[in-house]
């Protein structure tokens, strides 16, 4: 299997590493608060990261074609800022343990990698466009 470290030194590698660091830093904030709801959450958003990042380091995504990958990620971009967004803001509001504070400011950080990220991804994802319009070489 072919691993493929240009994927991690780009710039969305760097941003799927940081988004997963920054969910594994609330995870651990929301685990010493003793927040179960949070701590599902962030775990959540971590494996499917993860997951992602998985597929695109081990070039899997050019072995699973059933799906169109970037528009995967872009929908998994949108739907965590929108859903860790709303977590930490839930979090934050109600806090009673600084650890649940903590965890949600470092949600809000999230929020902002997946954002950039998705917009990253809207970019590149084209719809009904040849794909020499897409990337500009039409004469």
């Amino acid at each position: 299997m072919e691993v493929d470290t240009a994927f991690l030194r780009s710039l969305r590698g760097v941003l799927k590493l940081a988004e997963m660091g920054t969910m594994f830093v609330a995870f651990v904030c929301f685990a010493v608060a003793s927040r179960p709801k949070y701590i599902a959450a962030t775990c959540m958003e971590f494996v499917i990261t993860f997951s992602l990042l998985l597929l695109y380091t081990l070039k899997l995504n050019k072995k699973l074609t059933l799906f169109f990958w970037p528009l995967v990620d872009l929908f998994n971009s949108l739907f965590a800022a929108v859903f860790i967004l709303i977590l930490s803001l839930i979090a934050v509001s109600t806090y009673t343990v600084t650890g649940t504070l903590a965890g949600g400011i470092v949600g809000f950080v999230a929020t902002g990698l997946w954002c950039v990220d998705g917009c990253m991804l809207f970019k590149r994802v084209t719809f009904n466009q040849p794909r020499t319009a897409a990337t500009g070489t039409v004469k």
